[in-house]
């Protein structure tokens, strides 16, 4: 899952590898940016997050998220995520082997001003193969599997 915002970042020419970052190395922009305003930016103040995942979470519609909330607003909605798997593992008598969160961060061209930009959530479930469930799950994965490795030396 990804949460992703409305925003563009402009590459610096002068700076290759360097993104988002106005004020560095080009002089037209140089002096705009001498720290964080107060208040926020148009382009912040127009950012919106939207969840793009099929699960029954927050911010299925796009919505506005303050740059300064942005880190706990994006952290606590993947960790819905994070407790969705837990459900699921617990619905289908599985155990969650991994659950991490990776927070984007970015820094808004217009004001200098560094946000959390998105999230990703991974999670790795293990079923027991001795239920329905499991030994209907690994039946559909052998017969994916078929015909992947073929040895025609035979």
């Amino acid at each position: 899952m990804r949460i992703g915002d409305n925003w563009s970042v402009a590459m610096n020419p002068q700076m290759p590898g360097v993104t988002g970052v106005a004020g560095i190395g080009d002089e037209k922009t140089a002096g705009k940016v001498q720290g964080v305003q107060k208040g926020e930016c148009q382009t912040c103040k127009e950012r919106k997050y939207q969840d793009g995942s099929d699960e029954m979470v927050s911010f299925k519609a796009a919505a506005h998220i303050s740059p300064e909330a942005s880190a706990a607003t994006v952290r606590s909605h993947e960790q819905e995520h994070v407790s969705n798997a837990y459900k699921k593992a617990a619905l289908g008598d599985g155990k969650v082997l991994q659950a991490s969160v990776r927070l984007q961060t970015a820094i808004c061209p217009e004001c200098g001003r560094s946000y959390v930009a998105g999230g990703t959530t991974t999670t790795k479930i293990k079923y027991n193969e001795d239920t329905p469930y499991g030994k209907e799950r690994k039946a559909a994965q052998a017969e994916a599997a078929k015909g992947n490795h073929v040895d025609a030396a035979c």
